[in-house]
This record gives structure tokens, sequence and C-alpha cells, in this order.
């Protein structure tokens, strides 16, 4: 892996923060001087890249007053969000990129020390009854995809998470040879949604998309299609990049 994984050094990556934890996503409605406006292009969101590329998630923190949570799994998608709000991002939970003017998604990538993927990337959720009849092209899937801010993250578990890092973000769209792959898995995936058959499919379908279950418990339960055509109740599924996929977007781009 190139040196751009190399953390720079920190000033104060465990200063005091006040904002809870799940304020995030109403920070944007907040008097926050620090905060800037979504980017116009993408000139000027790679320019704010290159500002906090090494920068560490505690000094993100104290630049929007965001309080660190010293356990990232009671905290899921915090890094994501902290990012998000220091570059600008501006759609929230809307269903569109979270760079609205300039169309492009962003996606922290947590790395081990290797410089790999620790796991598999969440793209969006699967549509389980409304929105089946999508073709490949104009999927949500291939929506989020189509232009990609990639975030390398610092994920040592024996790292504090004020002390985690940010690697050298870079913008990635699928190349054709990518393209099919991902279109082959989704086509093949959303058929057997549309048969009925979401109960046979497991996290071992797919060589870049798969499918896994995407819900804060098993209680929340979704619309779907059953194996006799018959409306049914299941748990929420999302569209997942597996680690090998997302780890060669990695050496394509820095090696």
């Amino acid at each position: 892996m190139s040196n751009n994984y190399k953390p720079l050094a920190s000033d104060n990556p465990t200063a005091a923060v006040s904002t809870p934890v799940g304020s995030l996503r109403i920070i944007r409605t907040m008097s926050n001087p620090d905060l800037p406006p979504p980017p116009v292009s993408e000139a000027e969101l790679m320019e704010r890249c290159r500002v906090v590329a090494g920068r560490s998630l505690g000094q993100l923190a104290m630049q929007t007053g965001i309080q660190v949570p010293h356990d990232l799994r009671r905290a899921k998608g915090w890094v994501g969000q902290l990012v998000e709000a220091v570059l600008g991002a501006d759609a929230a939970s809307l269903a569109e990129p979270d760079f609205r003017a300039i169309g492009v998604e962003m996606k922290t990538l947590p790395l081990d020390t290797d410089g790999r993927p620790r796991e598999s990337t969440y793209v969006c959720t699967v549509p389980l009854e409304q929105g089946i009849s999508d073709s490949w092209t104009t999927s949500w899937a291939r929506r989020k995809l189509a232009r990609v801010l990639w975030v390398p993250v610092e994920a040592d578990r024996e790292l504090p998470v004020a002390e985690r890092r940010l690697g050298t973000p870079f913008l990635w769209s699928p190349d054709p040879h990518q393209e099919e792959i991902l279109r082959t898995d989704w086509e093949e995936l959303m058929e057997m949604v549309c048969l009925g058959q979401l109960g046979s499919i497991t996290a071992r379908f797919g060589r870049a998309l798969q499918i896994r279950p995407k819900a804060a418990n098993a209680r929340i339960m979704a619309a779907a299609i059953g194996p006799e055509g018959e409306r049914i109740l299941t748990n929420p599924r999302g569209f997942y990049l597996r680690s090998s996929f997302t780890l060669a977007i990695l050496q394509q781009q820095f090696d």
C-alpha cells in the first residue's frame, strides 16, 4: 500500500468536546461557523479532503463540537457522519448522493494496520417490494456507486477512537470491468428477490455486491415477496460491497 495511508501528527486528538453523539444529523442546522457549506465542484471537495487528510477524529470532532464515543460498536455510522459534516455533505437521510450539487456519494473505509478494509461497505437498502422492477441502470445502488468519495480511516481496535486518523480521500467511478461485475451481481440478486427467494440469499452470493440484513434489531420488519408471490414481512436487507472488492479499489488507486 502507498504511504498515503500513513497518519500525520496530531496536535490534541483527545480534546474535550460537548455536543452529544446523537446530534450529528442536526449539526448543520446549528450555528457553527467552522462547518463549510456544500461544495459546488469536485475540485472544491478535493481541496477540503487535502486539508483533513492525516487529521485525527478527535481533531475533527473538536472542530465540529461533537463528543467522541469511546466505542464505535455503540455508535454505528459516527465516523461517516463526522466526516460528512466536516466536508459539507448536505443530503442527510435523503435518497440522494451525500454531496447533492455535484452528485458524489461518500464512503468511509475502515482499514487495519496492513491497510486492508476491515469490513464490507454498506451501499443502500434493498428494494423488497417497491422498486423491484428497476433495472441496474436506474437502480439506487448504481446511482450510489456512480461517483464515490472514498475516505480511508484507521480502524485499529487498539487505538482510541479520538486518535484514529484519516488517510488520503480519493474519487472513484467503476471502470467497465467493475461495472459489469456489479451489474451481474445486482441482477442475479434482485431476480432472487423478485422470485420470492429472499430467504435463500446469504452473504456468499455475489462476487462484489452482497445482500445482508440491515436493521437496528430483529423487531424491525419490511414488506417483501414470499415464495408463492404473497406479501410477507421480513427484516430489511442492504446491499454491501465485499471487502475484497474495496481492497481492489484501493490497490488500483495507490499501487
